[in-house]
């Protein structure tokens, strides 16, 4: 029997655990107060509303060719991921139900803070998910299609999925608890990106000068921050030019402006936001000494 590899233990408990978010979502905001549901979900009530049929027998064979799309896009081990991760957040949503504190969380007065917090929860429980390499099933398969092909965060392609099922579902729901839902499916898009992205957000910075290397020296010596130094050439006089790319926390963004514009005011700045940094610095401390450019020789 093949040993099971301590990340996928990992990745598996951490698929569970974003269902069990998600499914709270559900069972303690949004079917309380009447909130619409998108994706396959969605598509089960509208069926269910119509035409009567069971909510578990059309959710099992929508999911079917779902799942035979994510084996040909995703392979074996994420399609085994998305079945887990289809099977927990079934259980969870019985589970839910049976456990007193659902019944302690009374937001029924409040329909635009219910929409918050169930966006919020569920952005963060389908995050985790799909950070874990897992779909919750559905149009999460969907999504993660479009995030491995086409290069769209999962967070926009559920959000494009959601507003087509909700369009839909006013066949059957009065319009303010639709607004409300579109206000809970947006913070889920942004939220679910957010955890998905990384909590270590970043700014790089790309400048171009010809007095790169004093500039790369200050920045050294001052934010003691690795950098790299770019070969460019000029889109107009086709000269040759030298670009600086340092990646920096938020916080030290006017800092790094400020020596820059000291040593050359007329140096072109660009910056760009940064999802994620990994490394020194950022997901590890940087080093206490270290011999900084301005005395190397």
């Amino acid at each position: 029997m093949p040993k099971i590899k301590q990340k996928t233990i990992v990745e598996l408990f951490m698929i569970a655990l974003g269902c069990a978010l998600y499914g709270l979502s559900l069972d303690m905001i949004s079917v309380p107060n009447q909130l619409a549901d998108g994706g396959i979900s969605g598509i089960t009530l509208i069926l269910r509303h119509f035409w009567g049929i069971d909510m578990g027998v059309s959710t099992l064979l929508l999911n079917i060719p779902l799942f035979l799309l994510g084996y040909h896009f995703m392979g074996k081990r994420l399609l085994a991921y998305t079945i887990w991760g289809t099977l927990c957040l079934s259980l969870f949503l019985s589970f839910w139900r049976t456990v007193p504190i659902i019944k302690q969380f009374n937001l029924e007065h409040d329909l635009f803070l219910s929409a918050i917090l169930a966006g919020f929860l569920s952005g963060v429980g389908l995050g985790l998910v799909f950070r874990f390499n897992g779909t919750s099933g559905g149009t999460d398969i969907l999504a993660r299609i479009g995030q491995i092909e086409l290069g769209i965060s999962s967070g926009q392609m559920l959000l494009l999925f959601d507003a087509i099922v909700l369009t839909a579902s006013l066949s059957y729901l009065d319009l303010k608890h639709m607004m409300y839902t579109l206000l809970a499916s947006f913070v889920l898009s942004r939220t679910m990106d957010w955890v998905q992205q990384g909590a270590y957000s970043a700014r790089g910075v790309l400048i171009i000068s010809d007095k790169y290397e004093k500039i790369g020296k200050m920045i050294d010596l001052e934010m003691d921050r690795g950098l790299t130094y770019l070969k460019g050439l000029g889109g107009y006089q086709k000269d040759e030019k030298h670009v600086i790319y340092v990646v920096v926390s938020p916080r030290e963004v006017v800092q790094l402006k400020r020596i820059v514009e000291h040593e050359d005011p007329h140096a072109f700045i660009s910056i760009l936001e940064v999802h994620e940094a990994l490394g020194e610095g950022f997901t590890y401390g940087q080093r206490p000494k270290r011999e900084h450019l301005i005395f190397r020789k």
